[in-house]
């Protein structure tokens, strides 16, 4: 699977063990930066993650700060980018299987590395059911960010 990576300056050696594993997986991978722990904004990194989702160069993305929230919000302002803070594996698999997220964020603050492996996998093991109910409510997500673009 073609795979996007990105985080801030928090999230930077989270993101390097999380790329390494996705390329042991036998992955490609594409690292959008931060390349060092120099301070940085995690909305350049957000929007560098979604950005290539969008437009194809990654099917999914792991975007990664320090608590995951900040990273989440601004991935979230990308019409089409659904992404999901996950804590938990059930949460990274039920969030693609029932909502199709299509980036995993994480808090490098919060989880270590064994755990965002579990997430990381557990997020990229999952495929979107497509049932008719998870169909439904994605259409009124998808109202919704068609209203916001009229405003």
């Amino acid at each position: 699977m073609k795979l996007v990576v990105g985080s801030d300056h928090a999230g930077f050696q989270l993101k390097n063990e999380m790329a390494s594993l996705l390329k042991s997986l036998g992955h490609d991978v594409l690292d959008v930066g931060a390349y060092d722990e120099r301070p940085s904004d995690y909305p350049d990194f957000a929007e560098a993650v979604g950005r290539a989702v969008l437009d194809g160069r990654a099917e999914r993305g792991v975007l990664i700060c320090g608590s995951g929230v900040g990273a989440s919000v601004a991935a979230n302002k990308l019409v089409g980018i659904r992404a999901g803070m996950c804590h938990d594996t059930y949460s990274a698999h039920q969030g693609v299987e029932h909502d199709n997220i299509n980036v995993l964020v994480l808090g490098s603050r919060v989880v270590g590395v064994k755990l965002a492996e579990d997430l990381v996998k557990a997020f990229l093991g999952a495929q979107f059911t497509r049932e008719e109910r998870h169909m439904r409510r994605l259409a009124k997500v998808k109202a919704l960010e068609d209203k916001m673009l009229k405003i």
